[in-house]
């Protein structure tokens, strides 16, 4: 075959050095305290709320439960999750979480799975028949690296920079308006893409779409949903708005794999109808 005998460690060692960062990470997080919010009003400990926020702040505060007890309940005056009340004061909240993660989704994911595809369909890459296993994992590799590096990690470093200084609302917005303006630019002239000297036309553009997903609502659709509902809910909230996005992953992704057929039903894969 086109594989050679080193070619099962390759994906294990790339696989291995995707894990560091997140072992890092959760070594990092297991070091920081709580919120001082989510200790006094959901764990109900006042003197570690005391403490860590001394810690942070650097200076002496004084345990005083009375207050944390007097915001207690007004936190928790008589609503739940399911409630009316919760619904009167953050449903629009949670719709609008849980709608623009799941409309993210469908477009980052699809991007993010079918990258190799839309490469050889441009002529970006050669086809896979061309080309060994490691050596199509390699270009690949290079192409994702180079959209990567180009587009998606600055756009990361724009929202770091920005985010408390523009807002969440307008990164989103600015975001989605973007994104949609460079993917409309790829779709419309679609086979004025796939003509050899207009590649590197092809990947700036496109590596906008990323810069402008990562500046935008890839960042905002995370971070909201952890700062604007109550702390006994944020979490569960959080998760019912991530869980949104990745039913958008699903549509996206199916639907990808569907459109992209081709035209011709005889030369779709087994068991697809004919692609757009």
């Amino acid at each position: 075959g086109s594989t050679v005998p080193q070619a099962d460690y390759v994906w294990r060692i790339i696989l291995m050095f995707g894990a560091l960062p997140a072992a890092l990470t959760y070594y990092w997080r297991m070091k920081m305290p709580e919120t001082p919010r989510y200790t006094a009003l959901v764990a109900k400990n006042a003197e570690k709320t005391c403490a860590d926020m001394s810690k942070v702040l650097q200076v002496d505060i004084p345990v005083e439960k009375q207050t944390i007890e007097s915001q207690d309940r007004v936190e928790t005056a008589g609503f739940g999750l399911f409630s009316k009340e919760f619904l009167r004061r953050h449903g629009l909240h949670l719709l609008g979480t849980t709608s623009t993660w799941f409309l993210l989704d469908i477009a980052y994911y699809s991007q993010n799975l079918f990258q190799k595809d839309i490469f050889s369909a441009v002529g970006w890459l050669p086809a896979a028949k061309s080309m060994s296993a490691l050596g199509e994992l390699y270009k690949i590799a290079r192409a994702q690296t180079l959209i990567a590096l180009c587009g998606t990690v600055p756009g990361y470093w724009f929202t770091v920079f920005l985010i408390d200084r523009i807002g969440r609302f307008t990164i989103q917005s600015i975001g989605f308006l973007f994104m949609s303006v460079f993917m409309f630019a790829l779709a419309i002239p679609y086979h004025h893409w796939t003509l050899k000297e207009n590649n590197i036309g092809f990947v700036v553009t496109y590596g906008l779409t990323f810069f402008f997903a990562n500046f935008g609502p890839n960042s905002t659709t995370f971070v909201v949903p952890a700062e604007i509902f109550p702390a006994r809910f944020r979490s569960t909230c959080h998760g019912i708005s991530a869980a949104s996005g990745k039913a958008g992953a699903i549509v996206g992704a199916f639907g990808f794999l569907y459109a992209s057929q081709n035209q011709d039903k005889a030369k779709a894969d087994p068991g697809f109808p004919a692609g757009i």
